[in-house]
């Protein structure tokens, strides 16, 4: 819905200049091109500031943020949507309390006065990130929705904190350092981050489902941290056994329904993203249903066949009436796209799928559209990867024969071949704090684990000889909620490191909110609305992979809606086709390493070894070598453009000389408030 920023200072009486609060708005302009607003009240020592996506109350003088108490107590910045809003207004304003707005976001200044920060949240439903001052208490609260849909930063300086809903908005503060690190780099480089950090060094993230309070104590700032959700599935043998599969089905039907009844509400136009998998094909078919008229449907197509998701999607649109567009993509508009879809992710990408998924917000918008509904978190919570069925025949089934154990095995290897080296390891890797931790190494980390070996070749001399001894696997494992693992199903132990690990730092980043908000355009994913995802923890896991069929009881409640066709195939990973599949593809590559990864660039840039990259190329360039091999290796080739491109967008660049000419561009300054 918007970006937002601010700065929080140790001393009450160290003033903030108003027109870095609105340069900080206007470098996320694209998050929030409908309107500016920002605060910095005399003697407070703190100021926020907003760009706006106007989809909830398009009065742009009611809607304006920030929102400010009318007892001019509490100030509030958001980004997101809050569903159920008007219920929770309507119950507020009985008790005596009165609107300004009929934005869903004022409702928190309400709450919080009543209720205190814990349970105010608990009547949040949706995807959210705000920042909320309160004066009397003199303290700052960060808050970051259940999932991790959006995004929130946070960095301490000289003065005290800084903010905002991406990384180039807390680069916009002249105070805040741009710099790369020994660990970040390495952990982009294998794919998979620890849990709440970033590549940049002191840039933190706030983690899903948790809250940071930033009090002034004494004119200094104390910062603590605390969880208050998670994904919570049941100690093993505690599932309702007594339920026949009727009710598991059943109860996934409604609350699918209601998680789509509330996504479907704005005063703007909402279509689909409808790709040819089980996931968004449901949220079609259920908005279609609910709706009078016809949806619209943008649909991602390749010019690979084995990649290439059209048809089953265009059978869906046409089953349910919708109005579809699809998107033919071909390598150059991938890899023409790809440093300008750097610059929006600010981590770096395994494949092109962020470039597509960020040309489709374009058309989105290009179509006068700024929600869509879609399909993410149906696989993280009904077991919908290969990995997880991997991970459910190898430890979850303890009576199946080992006959249909190797059967089931080597069907799943051979539906999704074309993965292999990125959905699922080319080669076991076990790591020991894993197995310590978790009692096994899941799957859906083991290919990038993997890439150790590659990671460490690739990094300068210097930061490969301090990084030595490191163990990424323990870094990881390290940030994982012991008591939500113990005692519970491998896996519901192998669901709980997904979400934990790859699904905010992969889907709802360089494949969620990071490309669909550069072009100002709000995704909804229907399937992490958290009433849903109690519910699908409570789903035995025999039921949510039944035999060698995965997301079965979801399969099952959407089963009247889905093609034959879709309902009985497995599950198919969404990819773009990786450059080693198509020669256009690779030089369109190899061009962009010579434009961001020569030798000189990767010199001055510091982070990587250019003699290793160089190296690297030219093994993936032997035909000889196994396709498996070359994915991994395709997937490491994008982290090393993407570590040159994080240099350049964001260390050689004068971050806060662009903040202020962009504001200037567009008119945005403190005299036009």
């Amino acid at each position: 819905m918007c970006g937002i920023a601010g700065v929080f200072h140790h001393a009450k009486d160290n003033s903030i200049d108003p027109q870095l609060l609105v340069n900080m708005a206007a470098i996320q302009y694209h998050r929030g091109p409908d309107d500016f607003g920002y605060v910095n009240p005399e003697g407070l020592g703190m100021g926020m500031s907003h760009a706006r996506l106007s989809i909830i109350d398009l009065n742009k003088e009611r809607g304006r943020q920030p929102h400010l108490s009318s007892n001019k107590d509490y100030f509030l910045v958001h980004n997101g949507e809050f569903y159920d809003f008007q219920k929770i207004r309507a119950e507020l304003t009985s008790l005596g309390d009165r609107f300004k707005s009929k934005s869903d976001s004022e409702i928190i200044l309400h709450l919080f006065p009543r209720y205190g920060i814990e349970k105010t949240i608990e009547f949040l439903r949706g995807e959210f990130a705000f920042a909320l001052y309160d004066k009397k208490d003199d303290c700052l609260y960060l808050v970051r929705d259940r999932f991790g849909v959006k995004p929130l930063y946070w960095t301490e300086t000289e003065d005290g904190i800084v903010y905002g809903s991406e990384l180039k908005v807390l680069f916009a503060h002249p105070k805040v350092r741009r710099e790369l690190t020994a660990q970040g780099t390495y952990h982009q480089l294998i794919q998979v981050m620890v849990p709440g950090t970033t590549a940049f060094k002191g840039i933190h993230q706030v983690k899903p489902g948790h809250i940071i309070k930033i009090k002034r104590i004494d004119g200094r700032l104390s910062v603590s941290e605390q969880k208050y959700w998670d994904i919570d599935f049941p100690v093993a043998g505690e599932y309702v056994d007594h339920k026949d599969e009727s009710y598991y089905i059943e109860g996934v039907r409604d609350q699918l329904l209601e998680a789509v009844q509330h996504r479907l509400q704005a005063d703007v136009p909402v279509g689909c993203y409808l790709s040819g998998g089980i996931d968004s094909c449901s949220i079609l078919g259920l908005s279609a249903a609910v709706r009078q008229d016809p949806v619209k449907a943008f649909t991602i197509g390749f010019d690979s066949d084995e990649y290439d998701e059209t048809p089953i999607a265009t059978e869906m649109a046409q089953m349910t009436g919708a109005d579809q567009i699809v998107l033919k993509l071909n390598a150059e508009q991938l890899y023409n796209n790809f440093s300008r879809t750097i610059w929006h992710t600010e981590r770096t990408i395994y494949n092109t799928l962020a470039v597509a998924k960020l040309l489709m917000s374009e058309t989105v918008r290009n179509n006068q559209y700024k929600v869509v509904l879609t399909g993410e978190g149906s696989d993280e919570l009904f077991a919908g990867y290969p990995a997880f069925r991997k991970d459910m025949f190898l430890y979850g089934l303890d009576d199946l024969p080992s006959s249909l154990r190797a059967e089931w095995q080597s069907s799943l290897e051979a539906s999704n071949s074309l993965f292999k080296g990125a959905m699922l390891p080319r080669e076991e890797f076990s790591s020991a704090a894993m197995n310590e931790v978790i009692g096994f190494t899941p799957t859906c980390l083991q290919s990038w684990l993997h890439c150790h070996s590659y990671g460490m070749q690739l990094l300068n001399p210097e930061w490969r000889q301090d990084m030595a001894s490191y163990d990424a696997g323990s870094a990881i494992a390290n940030t994982f909620d012991r008591s939500q693992l113990e005692g519970r199903h491998p896996l519901d132990k192998a669901q709980y490191v997904w979400i934990k690990t790859m699904l905010e730092g992969q889907i709802l980043t360089w494949g969620g909110d990071r490309v669909d908000m550069a072009n100002s355009m709000e995704a909804r994913p229907a399937f992490l609305d958290h009433h849903l995802a109690k519910f699908a923890t409570q789903v035995p896991p025999q039921l949510r992979i039944k035999g060698a069929t995965e997301k079965y009881v979801l399969r099952e409640a959407m089963k009247g809606l889905l093609p034959e066709s879709l309902y009985k195939r497995q599950k198919f990973a969404f990819m773009a086709p990786p450059a080693h599949t198509d020669q256009n593809k690779w030089n369109m590559m190899m061009a962009l390493m010579d434009e961001f990864a020569s030798k000189e660039k990767v010199e001055a840039a510091g982070a990587l070894d250019y003699q290793a990259v160089n190296a690297l190329i030219k093994s993936h360039e032997d035909p000889d070598m196994n396709r498996d091999q070359k994915v991994q290796l395709d997937a490491v080739l994008n982290h090393v453009l993407g570590i040159q491109l994080l240099h350049q967008h964001f260390i050689a660049n004068d971050i806060p000389a662009v903040a202020e000419q962009r504001a200037r561009e567009l008119g945005w300054n403190v005299h036009n408030k």
